[in-house]
């Protein structure tokens, strides 16, 4: 028994609900109500759609069918959200970060603690990661999560939450102990139409949250729903100051309600100080104290993916999810101050994307790296060596030196191989993602562990 939108997993006893899919680039939205007859042979017992129809199961029609599915796949798991403190975190950046840290530091003090984020799922230290590419996934879902979670004796969870499972109602019916707001800035308009949709779907999690963790230094925070909070950042009641960024490392001061207290978090990048803040901001309305605070980012283990530190000496290597002109340049332009040697990176460009991605990357590496790989990433039914021959025009038009390795993993052990001591080494692109599409195969892929192969640890 089950409640699915997807034909494909239907099992005997399921609840099929049909609803519209969203749009691509290459093809028009598909229709639930289409694959009606795949799900009935698959052994649905029901069906839920918008349509006037007759069917061999009982049917249920509905005017939303998404609203549809998500209470269904709620009451179908018995309500498991009832049952735990929830943390939701939303923001056009710095979510994935800051859900990551948020549940470390309850995992840390009160285990187990669950999380539902980008770069996977975790129960307590078990990891499980979900089929396709969301942030958060499909009411369905996330529901069965969250009864895991119940089920290994967690109490409390931590969730990053797009913009899309709001509108999409992938989370509706559940409230949050702390709902957590990172920024605002424009993205996703080819989905919500304008800035205002974008922000008034946003908001949705503060109106579904008992607290609120909101940072100061957003241009929005003025707009944001009243309800009662703590801000972070310049001017907030969360504040970082005598802020040290070191190879390995930052290093400063919190100002807070709990009181001030000294950190140190193993990841690069100044911005994150703000998003360490968040973290412990949520963390500590749900109870965790200073001492946990401290230690549990003292011990934190990184982002998967993001500015992960995979060896700091003698030289640094580090795995980021940056595949786009801007992400690949903020990476570059945060590593560059602490970088004594050559700044070196490792990166390739998506096929089946618009060809300004590869000319992009291919300028910001130039203009930024002192050397870069260009290789492989997904090149899908492109052309490989046509991806490569673009990049390489776009770097040596900005006097940019380079090498061209086709195979990735060849890419990344070359550029570890010809590494001295104080290089800085980044392997953008594929992040936290557990695949590499080759052509029309789909290989299991994990960066971190091919940048530990090479480097023999």
């Amino acid at each position: 028994m089950g409640i699915t939108h997807d034909s494909r997993l239907v099992q005997p006893g399921f609840i099929f609900v049909a609803i519209e899919g969203l749009p691509l680039a290459n093809r028009p939205p598909l229709d639930g109500h289409d694959f009606i007859p795949e799900a009935i042979a698959r052994g649905a017992v029901g069906i839920v759609g918008t349509q006037d129809l007759e069917l061999p199961v009982p049917y249920l029609k509905v005017a939303d069918p998404r609203s549809a599915l998500a209470d269904l796949a709620a009451a179908f798991w018995a309500h498991p959200a009832k049952q735990l403190q929830l943390v939701g975190i939303t923001g056009t950046k710095g979510k994935t970060t800051v859900t990551v840290l948020a549940h470390h530091l309850l995992q840390f003090a009160a285990p187990p603690a669950g999380r539902i984020s980008t770069v996977g799922v975790r129960v307590g230290e078990e990891e499980y990661f979900l089929s396709g590419h969301f942030t958060t996934p499909e009411a369905p879902q996330v529901q069965e999560m969250l009864a895991r979670f119940v089920k290994a004796g967690c109490k409390q969870a931590v969730l990053e939450v797009s913009s899309h499972a709001l509108a999409l109602e992938r989370v509706r019916g559940l409230e949050y102990e702390v709902g957590v707001w990172t920024n605002l800035s424009e993205d996703h308009l080819d989905f919500h139409g304008s800035m205002e949709n974008y922000f008034a779907a946003k908001q949705t999690l503060l109106r579904r949250s008992r607290f609120g963790v909101l940072n100061r230094e957003d241009p929005y925070y003025p707009q944001l729903p009243g309800l009662t909070h703590w801000s972070y950042g310049m001017g907030g009641d969360w504040q970082a100051e005598n802020l040290l960024e070191t190879a390995g490392g930052l290093h400063f001061r919190v100002r807070s309600p709990l009181g001030a207290f000294k950190v140190s978090l193993p990841m690069i990048g100044k911005f994150n100080a703000l998003n360490a803040l968040a973290a412990m901001a949520a963390a500590a309305r749900l109870g965790v104290k200073i001492p946990e605070l401290q230690a549990g980012l003292e011990f934190f283990p990184g982002v998967p993916g993001r500015m992960q530190i995979v060896q700091a000496t003698p030289f640094r290597v580090i795995v980021d999810f940056a595949h786009t002109e801007s992400s690949v340049r903020a990476a570059l332009e945060t590593l560059r101050p602490t970088t004594r040697g050559r700044l070196v990176i490792v990166v390739g460009a998506a096929g089946e994307r618009g060809a300004e991605r590869r000319t992009g990357i291919g300028r910001a590496a130039g203009e930024l790296a002192d050397f870069a790989v260009f290789t492989e990433e997904d090149h899908r039914s492109e052309s490989l060596e046509a991806i490569l021959q673009t990049m390489a025009e776009s770097a040596k038009a900005v006097g940019g030196q380079y090498a061209l390795i086709p195979e990735r993993r060849e890419a990344i052990r070359w550029a570890i191989a010809h590494a001295q001591p104080g290089d800085t080494l980044l392997l953008a692109g594929k992040g936290h993602e557990r695949t590499l599409e080759r052509g029309s195969e789909v290989l299991p892929w994990n960066e971190v562990e091919e940048a530990r192969k090479a480097l023999g640890l």
